[in-house]
């Protein structure tokens, strides 16, 4: 084996050798940086953006759904049967006023009727012409002794019978008289036919339906709420309902009703709406009911996370790191919501909180006023 004498290895050499060894021995003998950086911060998981809560006076509101009906409904039948329908006037959706004529009965029977107590009336107005003139001369020879008492008696007797005859007939004329008008079937109130039942020729009897009407053309919506709900409705106030083709409509709170329902435990609330526009009864229609304006603890949508039915908040801390808090969320108006449980000034991720989890680091990205402040100090330095 050969062997090196170290006499004769240049001096720089042997320096260089010291110098490595010296370069190694202090690199492996201390911590690693990346794992000192590790372990003073860690890493961010989302850049976000941060919001406050802000405060808003909003009005107040109560969601509802229910039927559309007619205000009132008119039943219109005839007051005598027996008779034929000889002519319907009218048909289902058209808008009639009061006093028109939707249909017609036969009248050929009540027509005769008619005459027959005509002739009757003028039968018992002759027999009490004949009575009174009968009584008149019996008065006239009272004093002669020429009639008894007993004839004198039976003279007015007559006379009284006649009178009560005439009566009679003329009554019996009145009602044939009222009969015929009663075949002609009028509206009550102005309105729009909703049904029609009659049938041409067919013989009605007396309080049979034959049309139903909405009273005056009106429709109202009736939603039940809770009681909850009914404790600020107030007669009066605004509701905005929306029809099942997308229409948007005002109405007003006519009535709350006075009582629960046993089963539900609601109660119907009675808004007219308005005439001329698309609504007609029988549709489902939602809708909301404003209260008076109240304040409001509003942030962004996009903040508030829903899990497990449940609404959460991402809550940022000092050290930027995130906590979830349970919020109650109330009302909405376009993108922001009202939410309760949140202290003024408090720092909330404002999007993406499905993303994050307790305990998590972010970094929070500068507002547009920080922004102006960083962009201002650069420039003074760089000058």
């Amino acid at each position: 084996m050969m062997k090196f004498d170290d006499s004769i290895l240049p001096a720089s050499v042997i320096a260089l050798g010291a110098v490595v060894s010296a370069c190694a021995l202090a690199w492996f003998g201390q911590p690693s940086l990346a794992a000192t950086s590790s372990d003073a911060k860690a890493p961010s998981v989302l850049t976000v953006d941060a919001v406050t809560p802000r405060y808003a006076t909003w009005p107040d509101f109560a969601q509802g759904s229910g039927p559309l009906a007619a205000w009132q409904e008119i039943v219109v039948s005839p007051e005598t049967g027996g008779l034929r329908v000889a002519e319907l006037l009218v048909d289902v959706g058209e808008h009639v006023r009061r006093g028109d004529l939707l249909a017609r009965l036969d009248d050929k029977s009540l027509q005769a009727d008619l005459r027959k107590q005509v002739a009757a009336v003028a039968q018992a107005r002759a027999s009490l012409e004949q009575a009174t003139s009968n009584l008149e001369r019996a008065h006239m020879v009272d004093g002669s002794g020429a009639l008894s008492a007993q004839k004198l008696e039976e003279y007015r007797i007559n006379e009284m019978t006649s009178r009560a005859g005439l009566d009679s007939a003329q009554a019996d004329l009145e009602i044939v008289q009222l009969k015929l008008r009663q075949t002609r079937i009028v509206a009550i109130d102005d309105g729009v036919v909703s049904s029609k039942s009659a049938v041409l020729g067919s013989v009605v009897s007396a309080g049979a339906e034959m049309f139903r009407l909405v009273r005056q053309g009106r429709v109202e919506w009736h939603p039940e709420m809770d009681v909850r709900q009914i404790t600020g409705i107030k007669v009066g106030q605004v509701a905005h309902v929306t029809l099942p083709n997308g229409q948007s409509i005002d109405g007003r709170v006519r009535m709350i009703g006075p009582t629960l329902s046993t089963g539900t435990g609601r109660a119907t609330i009675y808004v007219t709406l308005p005439s001329g526009t698309t609504a007609q009864p029988g549709m489902f229609a939602s809708g909301t009911i404003e209260f008076a304006p109240r304040p409001a603890t509003v942030l962004p949508q996009t903040a508030v996370t829903l899990r497990d039915g449940r609404a959460y908040v991402y809550v940022i801390s000092a050290d930027n790191t995130v906590s979830s808090r349970l919020v109650s969320a109330g009302r909405r108006e376009r993108n922001q919501v009202e939410v309760d449980g949140l202290p003024s000034g408090i720092r909330v991720v404002a999007d993406g909180g499905a993303f994050l989890s307790d305990g998590a680091h972010v970094t929070v990205a500068p507002t547009p006023a920080t922004l102006r402040v960083e962009s201002s100090s650069t420039k003074g330095g760089l000058r």
